[in-house]
């Protein structure tokens, strides 16, 4: 378990304790929640990387965690990052519903896989109780759990931030195509994006790490179903370049995605293949800077020194399907 999580538990039980919707972001950078995950001894750090995956165990999300176990293992993870939809098709009805366990506790059960989980949610999990994910009743039923809207992981060598991005997609709001979202603790949406730009900003511009992180759930680029994020392009791109962020990584469109920007270093790597994929679902008119796409269930790894970064696409057998490096100096892939 991370240090210094114990901490980070009680303060946060505190601000649940004052607010009856959970967390909420406010317009100031010490509202973003910080996790400390100590790095390893040696100063490297490795993770995996999941999204869109909460079937009870079905569309091969069984045999997906049973390569994470064997992956984490080799790679001797330090914990995993899920880019969200965490529980199909609508999120949890609430804390007490069994799919948490069915679906999470009951199917990553490999050794190298009772680490730190850092969850952020879906578009999917908003469908349902979104309170519930971010409960701490969850908690203690698995203590690995740790999800919340936005918040920093400080892992010494990289620092993540986890950004809440279904409030940005602006037809979640206008056209639900029937389907209901639990929004309580947004209120209204422009102003809960507007103190989360701010607070990311900060944050990001205050950062010393060498490696820059972002997670959302919606991509910025894809050439998968959703495609790109609009919204994202507009409010969230222009942030990440102006901070020198090396990686957003996100789930959302059933695929593994590996994507470079023509006028900066940041690569655009999906991870969202958890369980079902979209066969044959890509925009094939948008293949700038495209390195790497994979219609097929699977997971991503992370690899991190001072100095150089590893990133490696399986596939549902472990089967290595992509793998890239770069130098934190060059920036230049080998």
């Amino acid at each position: 378990m991370a240090a210094g999580l114990n901490n980070e538990y009680m303060a946060l039980c505190l601000v649940l304790m004052i607010s009856s919707f959970g967390l909420c972001l406010v317009s100031t950078h010490a509202e973003l929640r910080r996790f400390e995950q100590p790095a390893k001894t040696d100063g490297t750090l490795s993770f995996l990387v999941l999204g869109d995956w909460g079937r009870k165990g079905a569309f091969n999300q069984s045999e997906v965690a049973l390569q994470m176990g064997r992956i984490g293992e080799k790679l001797d993870i330090d914990f995993v990052v899920s880019t969200g939809d965490n529980f199909y098709d609508d999120g949890l009805i609430g804390e007490q519903d069994k799919a948490f366990e069915e679906s999470f506790t009951q199917i990553y059960t490999a050794k190298s896989l009772q680490k730190q989980w850092y969850s952020v949610l879906g578009n999917h999990d908003y469908r349902g109780n979104a309170e519930a994910q971010l409960s701490l009743h969850l908690r203690k039923i698995d203590s690995r759990w740790l999800c919340l809207r936005s918040f920093i992981v400080d892992a010494e060598l990289a620092e993540i931030f986890f950004v809440d991005t279904t409030p940005f997609v602006q037809s979640y709001f206008t056209d639900a195509e029937g389907h209901n979202y639990d929004w309580r603790g947004i209120g209204s949406p422009r102003a809960y994006i507007a103190n989360l730009i701010k607070d990311l900003k900060l944050a990001l511009s205050e950062s010393s790490a060498k490696w820059k992180i972002v997670v959302g759930h919606h991509s910025i680029r894809s050439i998968g179903h959703h495609g790109d994020t609009k919204e994202l392009v507009s409010k969230l791109l222009p942030i990440l370049k102006a901070n020198k962020v090396d990686f957003y990584m996100n789930g959302h469109d059933h695929c593994l995605e590996h994507i470079g920007d023509a006028e900066s270093p940041i690569q655009f790597l999906t991870s969202g293949a958890g369980s079902k994929a979209w066969r044959g679902d890509i925009k094939k008119q948008k293949t700038g800077g495209l390195k790497f796409f994979y219609d097929g269930q699977g997971f991503m790894s992370v690899q991190l020194t001072q100095d150089a970064a590893e990133i490696a696409f399986y596939d549902v057998s472990g089967n290595v399907l992509h793998r890239w490096t770069t130098t934190k100096l060059l920036y230049s892939s080998i």
